[in-house]
């Protein structure tokens, strides 16, 4: 059994790449399409600059997700479950979603399924590192690092809350004035904060070795 253990935990990190790498290919190739085969884009209107605005956060938000779990499964080591395997493909599956409601008509559903895809990419993190630190072989990382509480998790409440009614709101309302302007470039902003922060927890993780 042991073996078998020690198997799967090796094989981790190359069967959730591959996983995703898939997935996330068909996300972009897929993107890339909507754009070439979106002809009002390519003019100058306040629909167009939108549009550009929320294929840059759909962008974002793959770049994220790629290195958020490459950044994981490269540092950490644990015992794998069918979840996952499973994960990836929801994940994909709700990138494909935000493709399909691009452009200013669905703004609100496309609102509404990144706040979804925010929310799933917390719990998944959350419940692989709960996995991660219950596993002796990562103990020279967790042994600095407390258990996250529920304040830890206050930023992603807000900023998921925040974005469900925001997408609830343009979704009645169809409102594409300035305010639907203000809701995508608040998506941006979260996006490259959230980059920003997988930098840092990158480096704090690597130093936490010298």
């Amino acid at each position: 059994m042991d073996t078998i253990r020690r198997r799967a935990r090796k094989q981790l990190p190359s069967v959730l790449l591959t996983l995703l790498s898939i997935v996330q290919a068909l996300a972009l190739e897929l993107l890339w399409s909507y754009v070439r085969e979106a002809d009002y884009m390519f003019s100058l209107s306040a629909e167009s600059v939108l549009t550009w605005m929320q294929v840059a956060a759909n962008f974002l938000g793959i770049i994220v997700i790629w290195i958020v779990y490459a950044g994981t499964v490269m540092r950490f080591r644990w015992l794998p479950t069918t979840s996952d395997s499973v994960y990836p493909f929801v994940v994909g599956g709700l990138e494909f979603v935000l493709i399909e409601t691009l452009a200013p008509p669905y703004l609100g559903l496309w609102c509404l399924c990144y706040a979804l895809v925010y929310a799933l990419m917390t719990w998944v993190t959350h419940h692989q590192m709960r996995r991660a630190r219950r596993d002796g072989g990562n103990d020279e990382f967790f042994a600095h690092v407390e258990p996250a509480t529920l304040k830890d998790f206050l930023p992603a409440i807000v900023i998921v809350s925040i974005g469900a009614l925001s997408g609830t709101y343009l979704h009645l309302s169809g409102a594409r004035d300035a305010m639907a302007f203000v809701i995508v470039s608040a998506f941006l902003v979260v996006l490259l904060r959230q980059l920003a922060l997988t930098a840092r927890f990158w480096e704090l993780s690597f130093r936490d070795r010298e």
